[in-house]
């Protein structure tokens, strides 16, 4: 499940927690239709116009994994860079 929220982190625009306290490996395919590009509204997906499309990721975790994605606010590691150089020759 850790696994499956380091791969989601890269498919939605938010950090993923898995929060599941499921483990063991798992082997699972998953069928959805991918989202539109930056500056579309979130669950936009390729298919939206076509019902007998794919579902979008969200609805195809739920209905095929049963698992579900929450919003939720936390604390979360961050990086910080506070001043930049060019180095310096020697």
């Amino acid at each position: 499940m850790d696994m499956l929220g380091a791969q989601l982190n890269q498919s939605v625009d938010r950090t993923v927690v898995n929060r599941a306290e499921l483990s063991g490996v798992f082997d699972f395919t998953i069928e959805f239709a991918p989202e539109l590009g930056p500056g579309s509204q979130p669950g936009m997906t390729a298919s939206a116009s076509d019902p007998s499309g794919p579902p979008s990721l969200f609805t195809a975790l739920q209905e095929q994994l049963g698992l579900k994605l929450e919003s939720q606010t936390g604390p979360v590691d961050v990086l910080v860079i506070d001043h930049i150089e060019q180095p310096s020759e020697n």
